[in-house]
């Protein structure tokens, strides 16, 4: 019996060896290129997808595990690349090489499901796992208390 896995909100059958990692399976089956292969160690943070809700380095997690399970990519965060955060990390000017970019959002995109009103210390224990080779580490932290207080007037 195929598997499959919801992928943005679409269903996707698992064709492919179980121990691929998910990161493989959204890149070269898929074709969705946002999510971006790093360190392959889940230590630099640019594969992070949210796998049932939760911020997860797909460069280390077999697809087999992610069978039945609901998974969002940069691409499925928002239709319009609208989300709070991206609109954020535009005005704060935070991409330079960009690379680490659908990583950070995605992270913090989970961190601010769970802590909508993070102090910047909080902020920067959340994101110490994402590593940004620019170095825009100030914007970025910018960037996410402004989107969690437009977050907030959404609520």
């Amino acid at each position: 019996m195929a598997q499959t896995v919801n992928i943005n909100g679409k269903s996707y059958e698992i064709d492919v060896d179980g121990s691929m990692p998910l990161l493989w399976f959204l890149r070269d089956k898929l074709e969705l290129t946002g999510t971006k292969f790093g360190c392959g160690m889940a230590v630099c943070g640019a594969c992070t997808v949210h796998l049932d809700g939760q911020a997860t380095r797909s460069c280390v997690i077999p697809v087999s595990v992610v069978a039945g399970k609901s998974i969002t990519t940069i691409e499925g965060l928002s239709e319009n690349h609208d989300h709070p955060l991206q609109k954020a990390w535009l005005k704060n000017k935070v991409p330079q090489c960009g690379y680490c970019q659908a990583g950070q959002i995605m992270n913090a995109a989970s961190f601010l499901s769970q802590n909508p009103t993070p102090t910047p210390e909080e902020i920067d224990t959340a994101m110490q796992g994402n590593i940004c080779r620019c170095g825009t580490y100030q914007r970025i932290k910018v960037a996410i208390s402004e989107a969690a207080l437009e977050l907030g007037k959404e609520v």
